[in-house]
């Protein structure tokens, strides 16, 4: 039974490839680590954090990353990949880039420019083991295949499908599965993972050689109804699986609908042939709220991309794509999620209220991980409505982007990687005046002064209203 890949390993799927990357494509130096650095004191840390969920002997990674003997021989690898940073096949695969923008997510493998320097001085020194008393306590790693949420209130399975050795690609409808309730629940986290019978030795070298199902779009339904696209509070969209990508988890004040008599349509999977007849499904876990709980935020309807206006030039770099949305209601970011395709190596979101033009975020974009980018509480986006959001994508079709299979060829709009996508498939909220007034002034209290500023919030010293209150979840017992 196969785990799905985690998004915190330190090496990736095309480590070879990824070696022959020139110092050109490094944006800069780390700067080097002052004294000595040894595998024990300093490097073991790190791998803890940052990796050994993916790099242990049972994990996804092609390699495990946990003892001295492990480790040392990929010690250059490492220098190479953790100085990529946000760029196409960097290590921890967290893209987010360090000087611009908002700076705190949720569960952030990244590594710091001091973390960094010592990776590599320790690489440039020989490795050296050090005190094998300095050595932090092994981490124990689960390999009975637990979710990385908990124990789930509710398990749904997929039909089995078996992919032979070698094929075309599949697009399709997977049909329904029924979810079993009498009752509407609120979900507060879903996890998706595909199970398979490829096992979980290391004959298996690439994580795209352990999984069929490439992503899977999919939504609740009721019978002799059709979900909307989720605009709406009760709407019946969930965020997509894709290989690679980490659990979702919903705020307390905006739990999503799971309707009683509903099922889960799985409308849109693509399955890709990996050298191995397999045969798998996917498991959809979810989680609940308590009984009575109620959402006091609803979902926002904004969906930013552009799906027809794409004109993707052969072996060009710099290009750009561009979308814009003026936010009817006051809005909050949960998430961002960027989604291109293999030309794709950048996107940046913007926010524009009157003559104030903010970065709230610019990411690498590597089409071998995609990631969604879960902002603290205390720093998701809070836009006024009438903001303009622009998401900006870029794209390279030359021989320094490796993740097109051939940059020769022009391409548009469409769902294979040999085209491709523009769009940011996180998701958000939409506050009452007196909600917005609220988390406005929570922010205010952790700014020392006026001089403070918050990315992400242009009306934050905006004068509050004499209604703003304070404003809870309601969450049933």
């Amino acid at each position: 039974m196969a785990s799905r890949p985690r998004s915190s390993g330190l090496f990736g799927v095309l480590l070879a490839a990824s070696v022959m990357t020139t110092a050109g494509t490094i944006a800069q130096t780390p700067a080097p680590a002052s004294g000595d650095v040894t595998f024990a004191r300093d490097i073991a840390p790190i791998l803890q954090r940052s990796c050994q969920e993916c790099h242990h002997a049972e994990g996804v990674a092609p390699m495990s990353l946990v003892t001295y003997e492990e480790v040392r021989p990929w010690a250059k690898s490492m220098k190479m990949r953790t100085a990529l940073r946000s760029q196409r096949g960097a290590m921890p695969p967290f893209f987010v880039e360090k000087t611009i923008g908002i700076q705190k997510f949720k569960h952030d493998p990244s590594l710091s420019d001091e973390e960094i320097g010592k990776v590599a001085k320790w690489a440039d020194s020989g490795g050296p083991r050090g005190n094998p008393a300095d050595m932090p306590k092994a981490l124990e790693f689960d390999g009975s295949d637990k979710w990385t949420l908990g124990e789930p209130d509710l398990i749904l399975k997929s039909k089995d499908v078996t992919v032979p050795a070698i094929g075309p690609d599949h697009w399709g409808d997977f049909g329904l599965i029924p979810t079993g309730l009498n009752e509407d629940r609120y979900v507060s986290s879903v996890e998706v993972r595909e199970v398979n019978d490829i096992p979980h030795d290391k004959s298996v070298a690439t994580v795209g050689g352990r999984y069929v199902f490439h992503h899977m779009t999919y939504e609740s339904i009721v019978e002799g109804e059709r979900a909307s696209s989720g605009a709406n509070e009760g709407g019946g969209s969930w965020p997509i699986h894709e290989v690679g990508r980490n659990a979702d988890i919903f705020p307390p004040e905006a739990g999503r609908l799971l309707a009683a008599h509903s099922s889960l349509s799985l409308n849109a999977g693509h399955l890709h042939s990996n050298g191995r007849e397999t045969k798998g499904h996917l498991e959809f876990a979810f989680t609940f709220f308590p009984r009575g709980y109620k959402p006091i935020y609803k979902r926002s309807g904004v969906r930013l991309g552009d799906g027809i206006n794409i004109d993707v030039r052969p072996n060009e770099s710099g290009q750009e794509l561009h979308a814009y949305s003026v936010l009817q209601e006051h809005t909050k970011y949960i998430t961002f999620e960027p989604h291109l395709h293999a030309p794709g190596v950048r996107m940046c979101l913007e926010a524009i209220w009157g003559h104030n033009i903010q970065t709230l975020n610019c990411v690498g974009y590597d089409h071998n991980w995609v990631k969604q980018y879960v902002y603290e509480d205390d720093a998701a986006p809070l836009l006024p409505k009438g903001t303009i959001v622009h998401l900006i994508g870029f794209l390279d079709t030359t021989a320094a982007n490796k993740n097109p299979v051939d940059p020769r060829n022009w391409a548009g709009g469409g769902r294979r990687s040999v085209a491709n996508m523009f769009i940011d498939l996180g998701y958000s909220v939409t506050l009452t005046e007196d909600q917005f007034q609220a988390e406005m002034a929570k922010r205010r209290k952790n700014m020392k002064s006026r001089n403070d500023y918050d990315i992400g919030c242009p009306l934050c010293w905006a004068p509050p209203t004499a209604t703003a209150t304070p404003s809870t979840a309601a969450v049933g017992k």
